[in-house]
């Protein structure tokens, strides 16, 4: 089965840089003073309308962002923020989004800001080996995060997560698949003692889909929609420490539904746009057709065969993780 995926005439991808005071003006700063290999592309960018920078003397009020606690009293403590915005068309990714967070970064350490994404909704480091946006477009360079959410009337009880038979509480799905034009990836229906292998396998899945849909744009930079299988094939080249390659199947999803029949209830994930637009927000993630197991048969067949040794340590940790977020 084919899906098909409209193109967008323009995307806009936004960073924030929060802060306590900014002492400086913004026009003077971008692009002039943005040092390295994303000067002249900031300069092309401010002067074409693409960039945008614009200083708010008003705190930033964030919205389903995961932050630790000592950033989030940083962030009380700011009164001022500055949006840095590009608009371009799909064809010009990732280079649009990458030039717009060079300006963020830069911004965020010259007044000692609070760097914050809102479409993977976390932070992003600006000191140390991070303090400068990398040349090469790495998707694992914050691009994108996972929301892990968890039933609240789990089948599973927390005392006894190797209990993966009957449980089927976890689900994860991914933040920042919608800035390149693609639907975000979930995997839903999982036991919660497979939280890593269910994000690697993730992981693995944007990975392919990131770099196909790339190499189809630049390709294709007038194209108004893209037609791609149900079927995904997933390669060494794909995960992080390499391995035998494996399929996919991919479904269109309401990730504002969940599956059907479950019990008890579990906190959305707001993808957006509305039911009813007709655009395939999200996708679920599965075994191929065929496969003769449960989900989570597959999950540990998939790791056992990318990482024999460390299968049955990945797939059943001594406790199941609750966390909100996972950077990527």
């Amino acid at each position: 089965m084919k899906i098909i995926l409209p193109l967008p005439g323009t995307l806009t991808s936004l960073f924030i840089v929060a802060m306590e005071q900014l002492l400086f003006d913004v026009e003077s700063f971008v692009p002039w003073r943005i040092s390295g290999p994303y000067r002249r592309a900031a300069i092309s960018a401010m002067g074409g309308g693409a960039l945008a920078v614009t200083h708010h003397r008003t705190p930033w009020r964030p919205t389903a962002v995961n932050l630790t606690d000592d950033q989030r009293r940083r962030l009380r403590r700011t009164g001022q923020h500055v949006v840095v915005s590009t608009t371009a068309p799909p064809h010009e990714l990732p280079s649009g989004a990458q030039v717009a967070r060079a300006v963020a970064r830069a911004l965020a350490r010259e007044c000692d800001g609070l760097l914050l994404d809102p479409v993977t909704g976390s932070t992003i480091l600006t000191c140390g080996r991070c303090a400068g946006e990398p040349t090469d477009f790495r998707l694992n360079d914050d691009w994108l995060s996972w929301d892990v959410q968890v039933h609240d009337a789990a089948t599973c009880p927390p005392w006894d997560p190797a209990d993966t038979g009957v449980c089927d509480c976890l689900r994860v799905t991914s933040r920042g698949l919608r800035r390149f034009a693609l639907p975000e990836i979930t995997l839903d229906g999982a036991a919660c003692a497979h939280n890593l292998c269910a994000t690697n396998l993730l992981r693995a899945v944007a990975h392919r889909l990131v770099t196909d849909h790339l190499a189809y744009l630049a390709a294709h930079p007038e194209a108004t929609e893209r037609e791609i299988d149900d079927f995904l094939h997933i390669h060494p080249s794909d995960q992080p420490d390499g391995g035998l390659p494996f399929g996919v199947q991919l479904t269109p999803y309401d990730a504002d539904l969940g599956g059907l029949g479950r019990s008890g209830t579990i906190r959305r994930l707001k993808i957006g746009p509305p039911p009813g637009t007709g655009q395939i927000t999200c996708l679920k993630v599965g075994p191929p057709s065929g496969f003769p197991g449960s989900l989570n048969d597959w999950l540990c067949a998939t790791r056992t065969t990318v990482h024999p040794p460390l299968a049955l340590i990945d797939c059943h940790p001594a406790t199941p993780p609750r966390t909100p977020a996972i950077a990527a």
